[in-house]
């Protein structure tokens, strides 16, 4: 059997970084349709940075798969409601329930400190990710911004808690 366990860390620290690199280096060669190129991951991170995915403005997750760092989210503190970001498995943990992983964590994390729903944006190429959103509950929404690479969005909302049970909104 195996095991996902997700944590919170700062963005800057090294498994973190590692994650985040990673991700970028993805999303720049589905972009492009190709290897990514010298300077582009790096470019990236400076036009997308992450600090502010870490206490107050935001979180940060990692993931990992029987002990192996394996993937990450972050959520984005907005009035009300929380924005997921930098959803990511790795390869060779794909499959294996992480992307469910991570959005039971920030889902919980999102609902503990007082939000109402997660939104979200996406690309067009990133159909595993948008398949994931809708088998997890989250409907596809009009625009809610106007970022460069956003092309779909989606939002859930999350049930609020009483009494330390779940209720519906």
């Amino acid at each position: 059997m195996t095991t996902w366990t997700t944590t919170q860390a700062l963005p800057d620290t090294p498994d973190a970084a590692v994650l985040l690199r990673d991700y970028l280096a993805e999303m720049v060669r589905r972009w492009h349709g190709r290897p990514e190129r010298p300077g582009e991951v790096d470019a990236a991170l400076a036009e997308s940075p992450s600090d502010d995915l870490a206490p107050p403005t935001g979180l940060f997750l990692l993931a990992r798969h029987d002990g192996r760092l394996a993937g990450c989210a972050g959520l984005r503190w907005r009035p009300g409601w929380a924005e997921l970001t930098r959803v990511y498995v790795r390869p060779q943990h794909r499959g294996a329930g992480g992307g469910a992983a991570l959005l039971g964590a920030v889902e919980a994390y999102a609902r503990a400190a007082g939000a109402d729903r997660i939104r979200l944006d996406t690309r067009s190429d990133l159909v595993e990710a948008r398949a994931l959103y809708a088998r997890h509950g989250y409907a596809e929404i009009p625009a809610f911004n106007d970022g460069r690479y956003a092309q779909h969005w989606f939002e859930k909302l999350l049930p609020a808690r009483v009494d330390g049970a779940v209720a519906a909104r």
